[in-house]
């Protein structure tokens, strides 16, 4: 089981930027993909973006690309989310996971919830208009 702790939300307003970070303990960091989801009142949870164990692919939510960019540094166990031209449409909470099981694979990221085993508690990103 890995352990993961969400930092970087907060309010912005629309148009401007937070860059949200997922530390990771508790198991090989650099195995695992790992994705961010958010989910905003009254929505179902949908993924935003997924990054795999080597980082060399990604995968965006059509809404989120050219907007936001994942990434992760391995030697520091942290993902990365850099969200610019927020929206208030994007205000939700977001939770960084790992994904359950080590993907040998190469060329592609898992993106289902489903394949995500661990989750953070989340931080909230409130986007005023």
């Amino acid at each position: 089981q890995v352990q993961l702790v969400e930092s970087g939300g907060g309010l912005v307003q629309a148009g401007g930027s937070l860059r949200l970070s997922c530390a990771a303990s508790g198991r090989t960091f650099s195995d695992y993909d790992m994705g961010w989801f958010r989910q905003a009142p009254g929505k179902e949870r949908e993924i935003v973006a997924a990054i795999s164990w080597g980082g060399d692919n990604t995968y965006y939510a059509d809404s989120m690309k050219g907007r936001f960019t994942i990434s992760r540094d391995n030697a520091r166990n942290t993902v990365y989310l850099e969200m610019n031209s927020l929206k208030p449409e994007d205000t939700a909470v977001y939770a960084c996971a790992a994904a359950r099981y080590v993907r040998y694979s190469r060329g592609s990221v898992y993106t289902k919830a489903a394949d995500f085993g661990s989750w953070g508690q989340g931080t909230q990103v409130t986007v005023s208009s």
